[in-house]
């Protein structure tokens, strides 16, 4: 934990500094981070869910900009309460939004099936707004549980799986996007590497991240004079994108809410094993800022995330809040308190006003890549390097099941996208799509694709990859008491879905994989029939520790 000191710690008088210039780093580095969400989140309420401008534009962006702005606001507020507390003007607000992960989900699994079924987006609409109000709720409860799970678990099991998701679901796309379109990308990169790396200060200390936006501005747009179109952008955007300007505030949608109780069945399937997934995913984050030094109370971190989730939900926001992975990285580029107050204004005038899509049209999104890219990058490496060195294997062993998810994910996405073409063409009839989409997924093993092992290892990514971390600690460490704990552990969650498995439940009443429930049933026994009567025999009392590396 930080012990860098500005005043007299614990003194109730002194006043934390409510803006540095580090500020403007961190606002532009998470504002931009937020705002790609938020073009995202649009782009799928609009042109997958097909949900009318009047809703996307009058409902449901106004509430999420609500919702935003009270969680932006309040963990400003939690830093400063810190910052007072400790004597420190070096705390960081921890950074909060749309849980990423979960905007898909919710899409995919929740509204866009019950859209299709019913053929009216409203309905799907009210399928996402009881999702989240049950997920809010499990966030809250299950924030007194939080700090007792974080009290017992490794380090390197929390920010090891938390590694996992930076390296695959955060880095991979922004990283993937780059190299789409290299001569802004790559740019941009170089610009933000070379001051939040390497020091390297800007003309009148102009913030890295507002370089690079625009600097591939100018690019992008340059580029049109010679016909090159790099970044998509083009003047006739410009002109129907301001079709979306107008004001909007929140509307209660208490209504829509309840009416979407007729899809209780569907949305409990899932809106249980993706709350615990956010109560570990904040767990996470919060031992990752305090592994930079700023050391937030969990309780109050997940029933907060909870209750402006519920708020947003009730004023017609079906996505849920959560607090992001990045604060070292935002922290580390000079952030502090005012950047997270002024993210939370930023996305008001963003949603009330509907000119979001008029930035859409303005800025490449291929210009703010680079800026995720850097956070994942941070992230991952802090695993490693906050974490005792002898701990490395276990870091890796977190990182896998995120390996297996991201890839079966983009298998996943290939094969829907090649049989939707095939329909499209007239190439294949709607009842052979079934049969195609199975076969071609029994043949990948023969192709050297473990399509199956991906499945099941990376069901539940984010929670295997904390029970295999812990366990991996654990056996480093000799405690193979502990270590046989998290393994039963693992036993019980992947007997109900939890992990390695499709859905959660008990499958013909032998779990969902419970081939693999039953192994790590066995590793358990196993670890402690070690304890009890062959540690000393299987081993010497102090072994080397792993990876170590000889004095040159």
């Amino acid at each position: 934990m930080s012990t860098s000191m500005t005043g007299t710690a614990g003194t109730s008088d002194f006043k934390p500094a409510l803006w540095t210039p580090g500020d403007w780093n961190a606002f532009f580095g998470f504002g931009t981070n937020i705002l790609v969400n938020m073009l995202v989140l649009t782009g799928l309420l609009r042109f997958v869910l097909k949900m009318p401008d009047s809703l996307v534009f009058g409902r449901i962006l106004p509430a999420l900009g609500l919702m935003m702005c009270l969680s932006t606001f309040y963990y400003a507020w939690l830093a400063y309460r810190l910052a007072q507390k400790t004597g420190r003007n070096d705390v960081c607000a921890l950074p909060s939004g749309v849980s990423v992960p979960h905007m898909f989900i919710v899409t995919f699994v929740i509204m866009l099936p019950i859209t299709l079924k019913t053929g009216d987006p409203i309905k799907g609409w009210s399928a996402g707004l009881v999702w989240v109000f049950f997920q809010s709720f499990i966030l809250m409860i299950g924030g007194f549980i939080a700090p007792y799970i974080r009290r017992i678990t490794p380090r390197a099991a929390l920010l090891g799986t938390l590694a996992g998701v930076s390296v695959t679901f955060i880095s991979m796309r922004p990283a993937l996007e780059m190299y789409m379109t290299p001569q802004i990308g790559l740019v941009c990169f170089a610009i933000i590497m070379l001051s939040w790396f390497g020091g390297v200060k800007y003309p009148k200390n102009i913030p890295a991240g507002l370089v690079a936006i625009a600097v591939g501005m100018i690019i992008a747009w340059g580029s049109n004079l010679f016909g090159l179109g790099l970044g998509g952008l083009s003047v006739k955007g410009v002109g129907d994108a301001f079709a979306s300007f107008g004001f909007s505030v929140p509307i209660p949608a208490i209504g829509e809410v309840f009416s979407g109780f007729e899809f209780l069945g569907i949305i409990l399937v899932t809106a249980i094993p993706f709350g615990i997934y956010d109560l570990v995913e904040a767990m996470d984050n919060v031992e990752s800022a305090e592994a930079a030094g700023d050391e937030y109370p969990t309780t109050r971190v997940l029933t907060a995330d909870g209750a402006v989730s519920l708020i947003g939900c009730l004023m017609g926001n079906p996505f849920i809040n959560a607090v992001y992975i990045g604060h070292p990285g935002w922290k580390a580029m000079g952030g502090r308190i005012g950047y997270s107050a002024a993210t939370g204004i930023m996305v008001v005038v963003l949603s009330w006003f509907g000119i979001i899509s008029v930035l859409l049209a303005l800025v490449p999104v291929v210009a703010i890549s680079p800026i995720l890219l850097y956070i994942g990058m941070l992230i991952g490496a802090q695993a490693f390097q906050t974490t005792p060195i002898k701990h490395a294997p276990a870091i890796v062993l977190a990182l896998t099941p995120h390996l297996a998810a991201w890839a079966k994910l983009q298998i996943d996405t290939m094969l829907g996208a090649t049989l939707s073409a095939a329909q499209t063409v007239g190439a294949l009839a709607p009842d052979k799509v079934g049969a195609v989409k199975a076969a071609a997924i029994a043949s990948l093993p023969q192709q050297g694709v473990i399509y199956h092992g991906l499945e099941i290892m990376g069901g539940g990514s984010i929670l295997a990859g904390l029970v295999l971390g812990a366990i991996g600690v654990f056996v480093i460490e000799r405690d193979f008491v502990k270590a046989s704990a998290f393994a039963f552990a693992g036993a019980v969650l992947t007997y109900f879905g939890f992990m390695h498995g499709e859905a959660v439940g008990i499958g013909g009443g032998l779990g969902v994989t419970p081939g693999v429930a039953l192994a790590y049933a066995v590793v358990a026994a196993g670890f402690l029939a070690v304890e009890k009567f062959g540690a000393g025999s299987l081993s010497v009392a102090h072994p080397e520790p792993p990876l170590a590396v000889p004095a040159e």
